[in-house]
Parts: structure tokens; sequence; C-alpha cells
């Protein structure tokens, strides 16, 4: 399996959602950053679960503890070790799916892949593994303060943010549980997530990213695309069916007159449909892309599937699962951009004289 991600700038993460502890080693960090580990604690702490009516009642602290790489609260330029001790494990509300495939979910293809799987929670496969990806994109985060990362929930099922984000106030992302800079369509889409967990469902959604203050030149011009760094990035999140930069797919309704972005003298466009990167290289425009989420496949009604065996049986969802999944992924989000946009930074000084 891979567990490692990036190349100057690594993370490689282990940990099962219903084991002892899930953690990482940072590879890459410049030395002597004083990090802010109330900042690192704040991140994942937006990302854990239990936070919220809305979203999955796991009750995990998400501690983070680092064991190497740090001496007197700066980094050493070494392998920086961390660990998240698991708390709040209920393998037995898995029991009923142990010969059983999950619609929807990796049990099957895991299985056939790999022999056998870690049932309790998917094992390697949960999204708990993301915990991990916020701990490095906490640290790559402070290696770049100058950079501006943020997230937010742009949509939720079929309620729209109908709104580009220069019109946005990002200082209220973090102000409802919906994670939704706008109060009325956040208090929308909390009401329409709460009453999609009463019938028992699941509902899917959009996270919008803008990372502001990128030089230009990050990203190289052929299978190195910032652009498809960042989309690797975003589809290896649990959930994710799709990622769009700049226009994305509106682009393809428009004519190249419309589309092009016209330079102004200082190098800047008068528009930015390119999404801050032409040719695969930032151009110091703001970057900005959206990253879809499917509804989360376990839903507590009762469906038709499989067991080991190839026969058609019922089973209903047990546990405890996000109704939606988009709110807890915003620092998700913002992570790997951090992790991406370091990594090229690094690699970019490493490819220059």
């Amino acid at each position: 399996m891979a567990n490692k991600f990036g190349k100057l700038f690594s993370i490689t993460t282990f940990g099962e959602s219903h084991g002892p502890a899930i953690g990482g080693v940072i590879d890459g960090c410049p030395a002597g950053i004083e990090l802010d580990f109330e900042a690192i604690q704040k991140e994942l702490d937006r990302r854990k679960p239990g936070q919220s009516k809305i979203v999955t009642q796991r009750k995990e602290p998400d501690t983070v503890e680092f064991m190497s790489g740090i001496f007197e609260g700066k980094t050493t330029g070494t392998s920086i070790g961390f660990r998240i001790v698991n708390t709040n494990q209920k393998s037995k509300d898995y029991s009923h799916i142990k010969d059983q495939y999950r619609p929807s979910h990796a049990d099957y293809t895991y299985t056939k892949k790999y022999g056998h799987r870690d049932y309790a929670g998917g094992g390697r496969t949960s999204a708990r593994e993301t915990a991990n990806w916020v701990v490095g994109g906490a640290v790559a985060k402070q290696a770049i303060p100058e950079i501006k990362i943020h997230a937010y929930t742009s949509s939720v099922g079929t309620i729209q943010l109908d709104k580009s984000y220069q019109e946005l106030d990002f200082s209220k992302i973090e102000s409802n549980i919906a994670r939704c800079p706008d109060t009325d369509k956040a208090q929308e889409m909390i009401d329409y997530i709460s009453d999609i967990k009463k019938q028992g469902d699941t509902v899917g959604g959009t996270v919008t990213c803008v990372i502001q203050n990128v030089p230009v030149g990050l990203g190289e011009p052929i299978f190195d695309k910032l652009h498809a760094q960042l989309g690797k990035a975003m589809l290896s999140i649990n959930a994710v069916k799709g990622f769009e930069y700049g226009s994305g797919f509106d682009g393809a309704a428009m004519t190249g007159s419309q589309h092009n972005d016209i330079f102004n003298s200082d190098g800047s466009t008068k528009t930015n449909h390119s999404g801050g990167i032409q040719g695969g290289i930032s151009n110091g425009m703001d970057i900005y892309f959206k990253v879809a989420f499917k509804p989360v496949a376990t839903v507590i009604q009762e469906q038709d599937t499989i067991d080991k065996d190839g026969n058609i049986v019922k089973m209903m969802g047990k546990g405890r699962h996000d109704p939606c999944v988009v709110p807890r992924a915003i620092p998700i989000v913002e992570a790997l951009a951090a992790m991406v946009i370091l990594d090229n930074i690094k690699l970019d000084k490493a490819g220059k004289f």
C-alpha cells in the first residue's frame, strides 16, 4: 500500500480506525520553525468526531503526541514522528458485517486485493486516517505562514452557496457548524443535514478552497502540473468524487475569447479563469478549486448486499457515522493543499542554483 505522500516535504502514515493508535512521520520540514502546538491541535479539533450534532458522535480527543524532530519547541530538520491514540473504539458495532460487503464501501475490493480485511470501522481504509494528514498540513502551514489557505462548505445536497469567494468573509467560516461563511445558507445546510440524519440517510456536498499569496513558478509543465498534484491530493480523500480548479467544467461552455485571462502590465491578469495555474505552473494569482464529496456510504436503512459467498442478504448500518462529511472535511482539504504547496516550494528551490 502507498502510505507516503509528497516528495521533499512528505508524510508517511500508519494505523487503523479501531487499532491502538494512528500516526506518522513527517520528513523534509525545514529546521528552526517554532511550532505553535495549540494551533496544530486546533486543526485536529476542527476535524475530530463528536464536535457537533451534524457529525458522527464518536468521541475522540484526537490529541497529537510528538515524539521526535522537535527540540525546545523548534523543528530540528529531522524526521518528526507523531501519534494519535484511539480511545473510543466500538468494534462490536461492525461485527454484523464481518462476512458481508457494505454497498459502496471498500470491503469487497479490499478483500479481493489482499485476501482479508479489518472490518472494524474499515481498518486502514477508514477516514480516520485523515487525522494524520491534518497534522502534516498543520505543520506545513506554519512553515509557509505568508501563504493563506481557506476552505469552506460551498454546497450540501442541492443547497448551493451562490457567491464567489471574493464576496465572502473567510473569518465567518468557523462561526457555524456547517463551516459555510454565509450565515443564512449555513442554517439551511444545518437544517437539511439534521433532517437527513433523522431519516437514517446521508448527503454529499462540495468544499471550495482558496490559496492566496502563492509565488509564481510552482509546479512542473508535464506530469507534475501543480493542478494535477492538487487533484491527486484531493481525490485521495475518502468520499471525494470530483475535483475542478479555476473555471472548471463551466469553462467547457465558454469560447476562447471569453475564457482567456488578459494580462495586466505587472503580469497579473484581469480575470482568473485559470485558477492561478497556467501550463501547470502557478502564476501568482489566487489558486481556487472545488472538491465534490459523495454521500457517506453507511446509511441506517435496510439494504440488499452480498456476503463472502455471494449470497444476497439484508443489512443495515450501525454505529456512529457522519450524515454529511463535508463540514469535517474542511481542515483535511486545507491540510493537503498546504502540503502540496510546501512540497512544491522546496522542489522549486531544489531545481535552482
